[in-house]
């Protein structure tokens, strides 16, 4: 059974500093900024005279360091760190990153944001050949294919390593005398360089991340691309010039913070368009108020409302100092702990027929949890608008949602959904109005972003995942494919 109050989830952030004497202590705080991102577990490693030093454990940032003498610990001008969410392999101590290996010719640590679609049988082909893993996450994947790789060079094995593995991934790689940062070939998942003003290098998943420890935006690190940050500075490198950018698109409607910037894109301007693409394609006239669901909806309420001419609100508020992790035995207490999460503001909607503006319906639960918190309040009617289109096929990049039966949308139709939240109406963002709004101009398909939620275009195709994707694919999955009859065409490929 899923959690009924539980949200999309994105696997992790990373980070990593160079040439900065409180490199830990500035990892700490830019793995913070990154904490929506991931908050099972984090972890650093830094370095220091050569010897690479490594403190992790699960849970939140300031859980993990609440003993300050850990990160004293981690003494050094370089480090690299990591906040997770397991989406790949299981939440135990032995999957926290960053990995640390001790080899005889080469201490080198890794850490990962995004999932590998040829994992399972990446690691099957290693285990067969002698490889020991010692944990269960996809990331462990790369450093066997490094240290197998029969290349020449550190740099050279790694970008031979790097084509072999398929999906969405940024990884941070360090040893005492390099770091490496790379991404996939797609850029599905973000990474970005900055500069500190004494001239030490910074990558992060964000660039809030940088922002926050005094950075300066130096540029992203592109579809294919491998950066090498040393004493003697940055270099970018091509693994592989077999790229087409395909930037998730959930990033910008759901996962990156609003003051961060995605290819040159401002989140919170990208959503604020999304809010105003939304009030011209689903227009709700009758309506009073607009309010939007805390915390990622808000920018696109505000343009909904702005777009509109409807008076914005603030109809709900979310405590901040609820546990993510809320769970009691009973269904009772449960609802209990829900309602602490989030609750309506009786004065602002009593009486009123609401906008509900958010960013996405995946399960639908918090959706229908949420209508009734406002209709309990006295709201009249709750008209809700989703500023993205709706959620019909799984996400194998990255995301939480990698089984169809997690998606109401895979399942019932707009109307249907309508029904089970109770909403007066229903109605989301179109997929041209979200291309639209965020505004990419690469020459790629859908503008540069990976629509594949939307649908089920998988831009680097699916390898372990496709049967079990294919075989239980719904009906309104099947209509929905972008394509000419792509569902028979699927087939006959897997045949």
């Amino acid at each position: 059974m899923f959690d009924e109050t539980k949200s999309l989830n994105e696997e992790c952030g990373v980070f990593g500093i160079w040439g900065e004497e409180d490199a830990s202590q500035l990892t700490y705080f830019g793995l913070h900024s990154l904490q929506h991102r991931g908050q099972e577990g984090a972890g650093i490693v830094s370095c220091d005279k050569g010897k690479l030093l490594v403190h992790r454990n699960l849970g939140l940032i300031s859980d993990v360091f609440k003993n300050g003498d850990d990160l004293k610990r981690l003494s050094g001008n370089r480090a690299i760190g990591h906040v997770r969410y397991s989406t790949s392999g299981q939440n135990s101590i032995e999957n926290v990153q960053p990995f640390l290996y001790h080899f005889y010719d080469l201490d080198i640590a890794i850490c990962h944001n995004g999932n590998l679609v040829n994992a399972k049988s990446l690691r099957r082909n290693l285990e067969e050949n002698g490889a020991i893993f010692h944990s269960t996450s996809d990331t462990e994947v790369l450093m066997h294919l490094i240290r197998r790789s029969r290349e020449k060079t550190l740099i050279e094995k790694i970008k031979e390593s790097l084509k072999i593995v398929k999906g969405g991934f940024t990884y941070i790689l360090m040893t005492e005398e390099k770091m490496f940062g790379a991404v996939d070939p797609n850029s599905l998942r973000p990474l970005v360089i900055g500069q500190l003003p004494n001239g030490a290098y910074v990558m992060a998943s964000e660039t809030c991340a940088i922002d926050t420890i005094g950075a300066s935006f130096i540029r992203n690190v592109n579809a294919g691309e491998l950066a090498i940050i040393d004493n003697n500075g940055l270099t970018i490198e091509k693994y592989t010039d077999d790229t087409t950018v395909s930037i998730a698109a959930m990033e910008y409607i759901y996962f990156a913070r609003p003051d961060s910037n995605i290819a040159g894109v401002n989140v919170h301007t990208a959503r604020k368009r999304m809010g105003k693409s939304l009030a011209i394609e689903a227009p709700a006239v009758t309506a009073d108020i607009v309010i939007g669901v805390p915390n990622s909806s808000l920018s696109a309420a505000s343009g909904f409302a702005e777009e509109s001419g409807i008076p914005y609100e603030m109809g709900l508020i979310k405590n901040q100092y609820v546990g993510r992790t809320f769970i009691q035995p009973t269904q009772e207490l449960r609802e209990l702990g829900a309602k602490m999460k989030l609750s309506a503001v009786k004065g602002v909607v009593q009486g009123k027929s609401v906008v509900m503006v958010d960013d996405s319906i995946v399960r639908g639960t918090t959706s229908k949890r949420i209508v009734a918190l406002l209709k309990e309040a006295g709201a009249k009617e709750v008209h809700v608008r989703i500023s993205s289109p709706p959620l019909i096929y799984p996400s194998f990049y990255g995301i939480d949602i990698s089984k169809s039966a997690e998606l109401i949308a895979a399942k019932m139709t707009v109307d249907d959904i309508c029904e089970y939240i109770g909403a007066d109406s229903l109605l989301f963002l179109s997929q041209e109005g979200l291309i639209d709004s965020i505004g990419l101009k690469f020459d790629s398909p859908y503008s540069g972003l990976c629509m594949d939620s939307f649908n089920g275009d998988y831009p680097t195709g699916l390898y372990d995942y496709e049967e079990d994707y294919l075989m239980n694919m719904t009906d309104i999955q099947k209509v929905n494919l972008k394509g000419d009859k792509p569902w028979e065409m699927l087939m006959q490929k897997q045949v």
